[in-house]
């Protein structure tokens, strides 16, 4: 993977005044770009995995006219030719009769032609016997040993007929480059007869937490120390986006280790995401280091949680004359930080390196079901509880705890609340948009 963009030019103002979120993402948007390496896997190995070339089908879809519902296929211009008799006294006096000539069942046509006056006893799905174009219902005739009879003015000419290639016709693009396949995508694959497709290879992402306090889950806890729940939280948001995760421990606050542990994770990985590390205290090392081997940014963002990001690019230690960079992203220590800003940055950076349509995250509004407090210049994202009620309409409040470091309160919410940089004060009954968890965490 390589960086488009060169991110050395931000003036020491980027650094000094709090950088607003949508110039952020714009600043990362465009300096990466998607990996190139492109591999053709079977059909169900495809799940989760980004196309690189859009799929042209090479059948029509359907590929044959055949019955949507079960009923009687007939020649639809019959129905002009039962033309209401001379003298009846109403619309209902009206029936049409035909002969039944046979019968047609998927995988089992009627293999004749079918005359004048005739009909075909169908199944969905059957193709259409030669000379019909339309099928009545089975529930609009009545039914005699030989005959049915019914209403013409009941259906049209054409009804209930599939087209051949009326999903998709031969030689259109059945899914394009770019898109996520989807269960649905793999059935829709599998009916075009295709049984690999052409894709991007996955994204390498290495992670790893820095800090003396932390221990791993099944360490005792010394005096002063937590147990490091990034790393968890990291991987399991990194899961649901089908890369190759390589969880790289707990860093020590020193100066070798954490180089050594940048390095390594640059020579693997097309993205490195650290936590912690990225704010201004004596014991972060993060940007001394990253200045001997990379060129990253250090950014203070007009946004909460998750003021303190650093962004950028990192070199292996190993530095070849076709090696490539690694994307890199040192989000903050406190654990609510983290899944904000993975999932207002790093989603996307992820995505767009994955060659996906990195489309943004749904949002909708819902009604905030009590006031507020927030000033204007900065972008907030509160957890929030999300329901609707009996007249379909959403509200939401936030949880009770907004402290970045609670992340018992990410797991009582169920979606973000997003107050934009202008917004001031929210009123009770005011509506504000929402960002549901649901598909994202």
């Amino acid at each position: 993977m390589t960086m488009s963009n060169d991110i050395s030019g931000l003036t020491a103002s980027h650094a000094q005044n709090p950088l607003p979120v949508d110039t952020a993402r714009a600043l990362i948007r465009a300096a990466i770009e998607p990996v190139s390496t492109i591999e053709c896997v079977a059909l169900r190995a495809a799940l989760g995995r980004v196309l690189a070339a859009d799929v042209i089908s090479p059948i029509d879809v359907p590929a044959h006219d055949n019955a949507a519902m079960d009923g009687y296929a007939f020649d639809g211009a019959a129905l002009s030719a039962a033309a209401m008799p001379a003298g009846s006294a109403k619309q209902s006096d009206v029936a049409l009769t035909l002969a039944v000539a046979g019968e047609a069942r998927a995988g089992h046509p009627f293999d004749q032609p079918c005359g004048a006056g005739q009909c075909v006893r169908i199944m969905t799905g059957a193709p259409m016997p030669a000379g019909c174009d339309t099928v009545v219902p089975q529930e609009f005739v009545i039914r005699t040993s030989q005959n049915i009879t019914f209403d013409p003015q009941r259906i049209e000419r054409g009804a209930n007929c599939r087209r051949t290639g009326e999903d998709l016709a031969r030689g259109r693009a059945a899914l394009g480059a770019g898109r996520i396949v989807r269960a649905a995508d793999l059935g829709l694959l599998a009916s075009l007869g295709v049984a690999e497709v052409a894709v991007r290879r996955r994204v390498r992402v290495a992670f790893f937490s820095t800090g003396d306090e932390l221990r791993s889950v099944g360490e005792p806890l010394g005096p002063g120390c937590v147990y490091d729940s990034n790393r968890y939280t990291l991987y399991s948001m990194l899961a649901r986006m089908n890369v190759e995760a390589l969880d790289l421990g707990v860093v020590r606050d020193e100066p070798d280790a954490l180089e050594a542990a940048l390095r390594n994770a640059a020579a693997c990985a097309d993205v490195v995401l650290t936590s912690g590390g990225v704010s201004v205290g004596d014991a972060d090392f993060t940007a001394r280091m990253t200045a001997t081997f990379g060129d990253v940014a250090f950014w203070q963002l007009a946004m909460r949680p998750g003021r303190p990001l650093a962004f950028g690019r990192l070199w292996p230690a190993e530095r070849g004359p076709n090696q490539r960079s690694a994307l890199f992203f040192g989000l903050p220590g406190n654990p609510v930080a983290v899944m904000v800003t993975f999932y207002q940055f790093v989603r996307e950076a992820i995505l767009t390196i994955s060659g996906a349509d990195a489309a943004a995250p749904l949002q909708f509004s819902a009604e905030s079901s009590m006031p507020i407090k927030k000033r204007p210049g900065r972008t907030e994202f509160l957890r929030g509880e999300a329901t609707r009620g009996s007249t379909g309409l959403w509200s939401v409040a936030p949880t009770r705890s907004q402290g970045s470091g609670v992340l018992s309160s990410m797991s009582e919410a169920n979606c973000f609340i997003v107050l934009p940089h202008e917004q001031g004060d929210v009123q009770a009954g005011a509506a504000v948009e929402i960002m549901p968890f649901d598909g994202l965490i």
